[in-house]
């Protein structure tokens, strides 16, 4: 089997997640930024070549959310760790505890409906598309110290919740159909 551009780049995205982390611990923060922005453009370009290129593949729809989530729970999990940001942009526990949790009910959710019914298809929802976008936006804000960092994480926090409570609605009619 051989991994197409749009896998290998989902694979790259999943490497540079440690050196991105690495950054933000060691208070790194511009080049953590560009390490962000290269995954988040990456993530756009693999998803533009597989659906143009004809390489959309099994594989590459679990590589991409999980390149995705890792990003983004690893930015969250280590911005709430750093010390040396302002206190306005310092995370209150409940940010990355909702995004969290939000993503590994999701995770376990997938598991189980797999295991009950051997097969799951995995497809993004606009309002969960739009929420990975505001998660991203809001690691960036941290980063470039944008001052207005709070409101924007009030409007993630609620789309996140919206999202999780979307997605438990598909999960439990893929578990009730026959």
């Amino acid at each position: 089997m051989s991994l197409g551009l749009a896998n290998r780049i989902s694979i790259a995205r999943v490497v540079l997640v440690p050196f991105f982390v690495a950054f933000i611990v060691y208070s790194r923060f511009r080049i953590a930024l560009a390490i962000f922005l290269v995954c988040m453009a990456s993530d756009f370009i693999d998803g533009y070549i597989a659906r143009t290129k004809n390489q959309q593949t099994r594989l590459g729809s679990l590589l991409d959310p999980i390149a995705d989530k890792l990003l983004l729970i690893s930015g969250f999990v280590s911005l709430s760790f750093v010390n040396d940001l302002p206190s306005h942009l310092s995370f209150p526990p409940y940010v990355p505890l909702i995004i969290v949790s939000r993503d590994v009910l999701i995770i376990i959710g997938c598991m189980v409906i797999y295991l009950l019914k051997g097969r799951i298809e995995i497809r993004p929802t606009r309002i969960g598309k739009i929420t990975t976008f505001f998660q991203m936006i809001s690691v960036v804000s941290i980063l470039v110290w944008f001052p207005y960092t709070r409101i924007l994480w009030a409007v993630t926090v609620a789309l996140t919740l919206f999202s999780g409570l979307d997605y438990l609605r598909i999960g439990t009619r893929m578990l009730n159909e026959a």
